[in-house]
Parts: C-alpha cells; structure tokens; sequence
C-alpha cells in the first residue's frame, strides 16, 4: 500500500510549531508510514533544526514531486514570508499572516490531489487577526477556503474521542445556535467517520446540555427536550447506535471505560477539558466533514510562547496528528 503524502504547516513561527515538527521529523517510524514534508519558512526551519540541535539536512523543494521522503532529510515548501530574526513567543501580525499563507498552500495542493492530508501545527488567534485575517482558528480557515459548510471539530486520544456541536462561541451563543438539524448533521459526521475508520457499527453518546441533563425539566428550560432529542431519535431509525442526553459528569468516565466509541459536546470547554485532563501529549485535533474528503490533523495544544525557542517542547502530539493522519487518510 502506497504511503499517504502529507503536508505539513509551519504554523505560527514564533512559537514551537518549527521545533515540534523537526522534533517529530527526526522519529524513522514516520517516514515508515507516510512521506511527510513541511510547508513553511527556510529562515525558521533552519532555525528550528539550530533551536533542537537535529541532526537533519533540509531540502527546498518547490514542487511535491521533487520531495525525497528520506529519514534524515526533511523536505520543505518555502514560501519565504519571514526572517529568522523572529522573536520568539511574541504576537507577531507577520507571524499570524505567514501561517495563514501556509495553510491556504497546504489547502491549494490537497484540492489539486497532490497530498493525501494535512497537518497543522498550531496558530496563533490574536496574531492571525493582526495579520489581516479574521478567523477564530484552523477550523474555520479551513471549511471557508474548502467551501465547506457541515463540518465539526474532533478531538482523539487513546482512550476517548469528542466531536463537537459548537466550537470557538461564547457559551450563551454556542446553546442558542445548537438546533435538531446541527445535531444530527454532528451525528452523521461522527457515524461516518468511525465507519470509514473501521468501527462496524460505532457506539455514538450525546452529552446533555444541562446538568444531570436536564434531568427532566428540572433544569434549564427545555433545551435537551427541544435541541437534541429530535436528532438522536432520528439517527436511532436510521439503525444508528446513538444514546442520550446523558449527563455530561459521568458520560466521559464511562466513554473512558469503553462503553462508547465517541461522544458529542455540546460546546467548546465540555469536549475539550477531558481530552486536555487525559494529557496534551497524545491528544489530536482533527477536522470532519471537509468537502473532498480532505484530512486534516493537529496537534491539540497551542503555540506555547512562553517555552518557545528553549528546546524543552514536547513533539508527541505531533506525532500523534501524523499517524492519524495516516489512519485516516485515502491511500493511493
């Protein structure tokens, strides 16, 4: 079976992006798996390789073809946006612009079918919006330059995985904008893309939107009875293994256990906490739904200004969003 090609972005340069990435790069079982090279800046990729003392030569490459997908050589797209005299863990409108540009690139060459998948290391939001670009994250770059429209946000780790309903909202607008047709399009996402990934038939729990769930009209005011519930017994006559609402205080715990192959949140902070308590470090942010069946994965941390250019950052989940960019990309 032919390995997945997959485009790496630089991110924001002023943070540990670079470093993480050289980091993961210099790991032999990647180039086993995939054939992997970074879209980027030169000037900050040599810097990253000085920053972690990697023993890697670096090949400019300007078409995907000319990569050499060799251990030890990290091939690069540069499109020579910025300097190597960057500081390091300051918001920078240069730095927020460049990592835009790198994944419009990424983006451009998954469309044209020259990569099989995407992976991001992490931006900068108030750098990326003094760059010119007013985007609350990846996420939404990437269904607006996709022209993508029902789309969610997934987090992976180990021992559980959340697809979300909401993101990047504040809270009294992420609950007012959930609705029955946003859930089941959420629940369609998260069945086809367990499927696709091998579960015969995924097990699919809800997270409610009040505590204990509502528990029954106690609390709140009807929002599981009027957003949800419509949706979940949708996908139950589609045959589909979908259960809830559940209290979300005791729904990841057993998610955890293995009684559930995913679970949907309802917003940003109820997905992400469990994810981000069971470890940064092998925690994976991927992006569902995106028109064409592009992939993409990140890391699920963000740019770490303050340890950025020390050499102390850790690249495991790095390497975590390449192997599942691997899982779940086509292969050729």
């Amino acid at each position: 079976m032919t390995k997945p090609k997959i485009g790496i972005t630089m991110g924001d340069a002023a943070g540990i992006g670079p470093e993480i990435i050289v980091k993961a790069l210099l790991d032999e079982q990647v180039y086993q798996q995939s054939r992997p090279f970074v879209i980027g800046d030169e000037s900050i990729l040599q810097r990253a390789v000085q920053v972690t003392g990697a023993n890697v030569s670096l090949h400019k490459i300007t078409e995907v073809s000319e990569a050499q997908f060799e251990h030890g050589t990290i091939d690069f797209i540069d499109l020579n946006l910025l300097s190597a005299d960057l500081s390091f863990g300051q918001v920078s409108p240069e730095a927020g612009n460049a990592a835009f540009e790198y994944l419009k690139k990424t983006i451009e060459l998954a469309k044209a079918g020259e990569i099989q998948a995407i992976c991001t290391a992490p931006l900068n939001k108030e750098a990326l919006q003094k760059g010119g670009h007013m985007y609350p994250g990846h996420t939404e770059i990437l269904a607006e330059l996709t022209e993508t429209t029902d789309y969610s946000m997934m987090l992976s780790s180990p021992k559980l995985k959340v697809i979300h309903l909401t993101t990047h909202q504040g809270l009294l607008d992420a609950i007012s904008s959930i609705n029955p047709e946003r859930t089941y399009t959420v629940l369609e996402l998260a069945h086809r893309t367990l499927t696709k990934a091998g579960f015969k038939k995924p097990r699919i729990a809800v997270c409610g939107i009040n505590p204990h769930a509502g528990e029954n009209g106690l609390f709140g005011n009807g929002e599981e009875e009027e957003k949800l519930i419509p949706a979940i017994e949708k996908a139950q006559a589609k045959g589909w293994d979908v259960s809830g609402p559940h209290p979300a205080d005791t729904l990841f715990f057993r998610a955890v256990r293995g009684d559930f192959d995913i679970v949907v949140a309802c917003y940003h902070d109820q997905g992400h906490v469990p994810i981000k308590v069971l470890g940064l470090e092998e925690g994976v942010n991927i992006t569902v739904g995106l028109k064409g069946g592009i992939i993409r994965t990140s890391v699920d941390h963000g740019t770490a200004f303050d340890i950025a250019g020390k050499n102390i950052a850790d690249s495991r989940s790095m390497l975590a969003a390449i192997e599942s960019a691997v899982e779940l990309a086509p292969k050729e």
